[in-house]
């Protein structure tokens, strides 16, 4: 699915915003692999959500260029019980979309692609985890930094102490 960007007209969450940090040469030897994934946290079946990869890092070298179109695809994407994509917005060097559904336990893959007013084009992959989040109670002995938040291993799932 491809849209034209529109202009936001709300602020996404901290909480579900993944900044790329910039465009990065790899050193020699080096492979994609290597990088660690970009990964949101959790989301469960029954939410509809925004979530945002922020490339304004990516931008800016360019203080003129902007988001002007946003592609994605999600997968796997097998059944009407998948992970679906709502409405995508762009603002700047951020983009949001809404994601609703999921099967529990599944671990997608949103490949976004963006093209910019001044030609250029940029695609990552973001990972969104589908847990039972509405009905069990979280685990106490969750892993958390200074701000409270929850540490997450390169799936998404909790770190947890003692395990």
């Amino acid at each position: 699915m491809t849209t034209t960007a529109v202009p936001q007209v709300w602020l996404p969450s901290n909480a579900r915003t993944v900044t790329l940090d910039g465009l990065i040469a790899l050193p020699r030897g080096a492979l994609p692999s290597d990088l660690p994934p970009l990964v949101w946290p959790a989301k469960d079946p029954s939410d509809v959500l925004d979530y945002a990869l922020d490339l304004s890092a990516a931008l800016s070298g360019d203080p003129g260029d902007r988001i002007v179109t946003v592609g994605a695809t999600i997968t796997p994407n097998l059944s009407s019980a998948d992970l679906w994509l709502g409405n995508i917005v762009a603002d700047g060097g951020v983009v949001a979309m809404w994601l609703s559904g999921g099967q529990v336990g599944t671990v997608y893959a949103v490949q976004i692609t963006v093209s910019t007013l001044h030609g250029r084009i940029i695609g990552r992959s973001v990972l969104l985890p589908v847990q039972l989040l509405a009905t069990a109670a979280p685990p106490t002995n969750m892993l958390t930094n200074s701000a409270g938040a929850v540490i997450t291993d390169l799936n998404g799932n909790p770190i947890l102490v003692g395990s």
